[in-house]
């Protein structure tokens, strides 16, 4: 007879697609626990996210609505949920949702009974892109220098502050590279059309992504760090392959920001190391990455952490993990029946 305890976690995120959500490595993840059984609820905002097909990784899964739709439609469609599930933690995996469950989680412990670990509003505010260089000064890492814009007409009054290449980002996902005035108008338009207003203008920095998947306890102490380079990138900028690193300067740099911000949950943090071996900040984003696998691939579990900082457990921060360690993605066919599509499309539910 098992000695683990049974849970039931919901997961958002269910995207696997070739630009993918967190949502099914940290389901992965979970079902590697050692101290937890869990029965794994989806939460799904498309009727094609791959994850919802996914049997042998999620038990159930639900439709929720988008983001746009505010706060109190989503309490409304947890409440229905949880009638029937019982949640015990719900993880989030997307930046446009966070700010919604950021509000919610008082609510759904007293409510509902369901913890999360989340940051608080304000540090998901203090890591936004609009402000990652008063981020960066603050916690003593070097960030380029960036700005935000609204109109594509600000690009040509530049000059002064940027010179070209630069960096044109969205103010959730996407970057370009844009060399010329007119290449970043392209990409201000393209960007904006697909994530809205304000595009992040920054200072391009050249050398090589290093990427860290960690997780902070909410009072300055680091539980978790696992440092990865990119082998191969998409055309979507995404990371297909990458091996994790033995960088004790990038351990470093993430303990600091971690201790000094005392984020709470799990964080990317993406870096361009210089050939000089300079590092600046490009993004910190306020939830676990795709590849947060790898984590439990070099022995640090960090959904498995977290659940366990959810529920309120004391942990003591994971103090090695397997350098050389790579992860590679592969696409791969399901097959699913119509009758399961008809389902998840008509009553939200499969």
């Amino acid at each position: 007879m098992s000695s683990k305890k049974n849970i039931t976690v919901a997961v958002t995120g269910l995207n696997n697609i070739d630009s993918p959500g967190p949502g099914i490595p940290v389901i992965r993840a979970l079902k590697e626990s050692t101290i937890y059984e869990i029965r794994i609820i989806g939460l799904s905002y498309e009727t094609l996210e791959p994850g919802i097909y996914m049997h042998e990784l999620v038990d159930k899964v639900y439709q929720i609505p988008m983001p746009s739709a505010g706060t109190g439609i989503l309490l409304d469609r947890l409440k229905y949920i949880n009638g029937t599930e019982n949640i015990d933690v719900v993880i989030p995996n997307f930046d446009a949702e966070l700010h919604n469950f950021i509000k919610l989680s008082p609510t759904l412990k007293s409510e509902l009974g369901i913890a999360t670990f989340l940051p608080t509003l304000e540090q998901f505010e203090s890591r936004h892109k609009s402000v990652l260089f008063e981020f960066g000064e603050k916690n003593n890492v070097k960030v380029p220098y960036s700005k935000m814009i609204f109109n594509a007409s600000e690009i040509h009054q530049l000059k002064d502050e940027f010179t070209y290449p630069l960096v044109i980002k969205g103010k959730y996902y996407d970057a370009s590279i844009a060399a010329t005035p007119e290449q970043a108008v392209n990409y201000f338009y393209k960007i904006s059309a697909k994530w809205g207003l304000p595009i992040i203008v920054q200072e391009f920095v050249s050398g090589n992504e290093v990427n860290v998947t960690a997780i902070g306890d909410g009072n300055g102490k680091c539980i978790g760090a696992i440092p990865m380079r990119k082998l191969y990138i998409t055309d979507k900028g995404k990371a297909w392959a990458g091996v994790s690193l033995d960088d004790e300067e990038l351990i470093k740099i993430t303990n600091r920001v971690i201790g000094n911000s005392k984020w709470r949950g799990g964080c990317e943090l993406e870096f361009i190391k210089t050939n000089d071996n300079r590092y600046y900040l490009l993004e910190m984003n306020p939830r676990f990455p795709a590849w947060v696998y790898l984590s439990v691939g070099c022995g640090q579990n960090h959904p498995e952490a977290l659940v366990q900082m959810a529920l309120g457990e004391q942990l003591n921060p994971f103090t090695s993990f397997e350098k050389g360690k790579l992860f590679i993605r592969y696409s791969y066919d399901l097959i699913v029946n119509l009758s399961e599509f008809e389902k998840i499309s008509t009553i939200g539910e499969l």
